[in-house]
Order: C-alpha cells, then structure tokens, then sequence
C-alpha cells in the first residue's frame, strides 16, 4: 500500500437539507525516500462549492508538495500506538497479520475517521490488466438503533456473500450503494469514495460481489463491526480515480 487518497466533508448545519458532499482533496504517497503530501484538483472544487480552505494545519498551501520521512501527524494520529494493549485487537478487526505495524495497511481499510473532525482516509482503487479489482472497507452507517439489523448482522459469517443494489435517492447523499443481506435486509453503504467505482462496474456483464470478511463484535466500536470486501470488474480502459479531483495540483 504505497497510495491513499484524503477526503473531506462538507460540515452542514443540522437544518441545512442538502446533501452533505464528500470530496477528494489531497493524495499521500510513500516510496524510499519517505512519504509525500499534495493537494488535488478535488480541493479546489470543494473550494468552489462547499468554502473549504486550506485548513489543514501541517499543509497551509494548495499548490506546495510536502515531503516527510515520517508519516505526517495527521495521518500518524488516526493510527493506534502500536505500544498500545488494545493494538492486537485492532489488527484482528482489520484482518491484519499479527504484530503489522504498516500504518498505510491500518489507514486503507480503518479509514482513519475521528470524532473531532470531518476527514477520511481511503486507498487508491487499482485494476488488473483484466479489469478486475477489489477492495476492503467497514460498512459505512449501519442502522446503530435497528434491532432487528443488529441481530441480523451478529448472524453473519466470513465468507457469506451480501447483495450490493444502488440507491438513486438516498436522503443524505443522493447516489449511494446499498449492502444488503440474502434476505434483502440493508445492513449499511458502500463508502461514498467508491460510488463511481461501483457504477463503472455495475455496467459490465460480471456481477459485482460483496463477501463479509469479518464480524467483529464488542468491544470493537460500531463503526469497525462489519468488514467487507467488494470485488468485481472495470470496462476496459478505465483507470479508476483518475478523474479531475484526484489529480495532484502541484
């Protein structure tokens, strides 16, 4: 994992109806020489529609390339200290190799979400030379208050296939992806990051496949229960998240 991709949301008031947008707007690589920070195209655009600034503390300026050979704080900060008791855990809800201490690894599939602000971590979605790709990621807002969707998701088990159908008018963000059960019960979405990923692929031949990978019960938090991995393939030629808003500005 040598690629992710930052995303920011657009924080609306609770009263404001519009859809809360997601946007890509910086890309981290790592290579030899350490790791490196720029914005995209995708910050500009938040610029435009949604007032976001360069309010990110350690990268003041749109159109500067930064260069570390640590991970940055605040990437570093959305990863548990490996030092940590409760480290073990955390890798076991990822489905990570004991005693993996790759902070790109942990980031790709945690997400890196916090509390205190309104960033997301994501890995760049990469396809075979036949079009096929595949990712894994934590089922995004799951019915927390359902019962019956949290007895249901206490039934699942690794290698169980769930239906994947799109939402065309979902309250909160318009285009969304649902994850659904045999029994064609929603049990939570798709990360936004991947919509177009998804749609690309709903229109080839080949089906796309969501297969659970874990259930991670309490003490994990809710939002690090269901482990999913998706898979399916691209029409030929596309190069997904090659668009505008993930292309580097500097």
């Amino acid at each position: 994992m040598t690629h992710l991709f930052l995303a920011w949301q657009h924080a609306l008031p609770s009263d404001d109806a519009r859809r809360r947008a997601w946007f890509p707007i910086g890309r981290l690589d790592r290579d030899d020489e350490g790791y490196h920070f720029v914005y995209t195209d995708g910050a500009q655009r938040a610029e435009r529609e949604s007032g976001f600034y360069p309010q990110l503390l350690a990268f003041p300026d749109l159109h500067r390339s930064y260069h570390s050979h640590q991970l940055f704080s605040l990437f570093q900060n959305r990863v548990l200290n490996a030092s940590r008791s409760e480290y073990p855990d955390l890798l076991r809800w990822l489905d990570l190799p004991d005693g993996d201490r790759d902070p790109m690894k942990i980031l790709a599939i945690s997400g890196g979400k916090r509390q205190t602000d309104n960033l997301e971590v994501f890995p760049r979605i990469a396809a075979a030379a036949d079009g096929g790709f595949s990712c894994r990621f934590f089922v995004h807002g799951m019915p927390y208050k359902n019962a019956d969707c949290q007895e249901r998701m206490a039934r699942l088990v690794a290698g169980e296939p769930l239906g994947v159908a799109l939402e065309t008018t979902n309250p909160i963000t318009g285009l969304a992806m649902q994850l659904q059960t045999s029994e064609y019960q929603i049990i939570g979405w798709a990360p936004q990051y991947l919509i177009e990923v998804l749609i690309s692929a709903i229109t080839q031949k080949s089906s796309l496949k969501a297969t659970v990978v874990r259930v991670n019960p309490s003490p994990a938090p809710m939002n690090h229960r269901l482990l999913v991995e998706l898979s399916g393939y691209l029409p030929a030629g596309m190069t997904p998240m090659s668009g505008p808003d993930f292309l580097p500005l500097v």
